[in-house]
């Protein structure tokens, strides 16, 4: 035991320092004021995981803690594509997954939009496009905007909400 305490004085703290506080809660409230001029009181996000590592999931989920506050801003998860405007996709597309994705895409209402996140997502990663994979998300239904990363942070998918406020919506 005393080893342990030794080897913890020694090393020091490995953990990166936190971001600087103010600015980043300034930009973040300024991406909540401009989701809500653009969206209006309401916008639901429904998930699917294509097949991915599950790094962008801890990513996404991160958006509902009490830093990002997600919900506080009128964005939400909704549990079925019926329900959603916005579509966001992780992983790169398995064969599996192919058609799933296509009936989550059709049933959405229009109009509806489409992000692909992850490297993954936006271009296949590493695992391009095999028997097993269709790879990037716009091989299999469109895209409208892309959050790349790997994974990406919880500030850069809050961008990607934006960017598709740029891009027509699908009709």
């Amino acid at each position: 035991m005393l080893d342990i305490m030794k080897r913890i004085l020694r090393t020091g703290m490995l953990s990166e320092a936190l971001p600087g506080s103010e600015e980043h809660r300034v930009h973040v409230g300024t991406i909540h004021e401009r989701l809500h001029d653009v969206f209006g009181r309401a916008l639901r996000i429904r998930h699917v995981d294509a097949g991915s590592c599950n790094g962008c999931e801890l990513e996404i989920q991160a958006l509902g803690n009490p830093y990002y506050n997600l919900e506080g801003a009128g964005i939400a998860f909704v549990a079925s594509p019926r329900h959603a405007d916005v579509l966001m996709v992780t992983g790169p597309v398995s064969v599996n997954m192919e058609e799933a994705l296509k009936q989550a895409y059709e049933v959405m209402p229009e109009p509806k939009w489409v992000i692909a996140v992850g490297d993954c997502g936006v271009c296949g990663g590493i695992f391009g496009t095999s028997y097993a994979s269709r790879g990037a998300v716009a091989n299999v239904i469109p895209v409208d905007a892309t959050v790349p990363g790997c994974p990406p942070t919880p500030l850069a998918l809050l961008q990607g909400l934006l960017l598709v406020t740029s891009s027509p919506r699908q009709s």
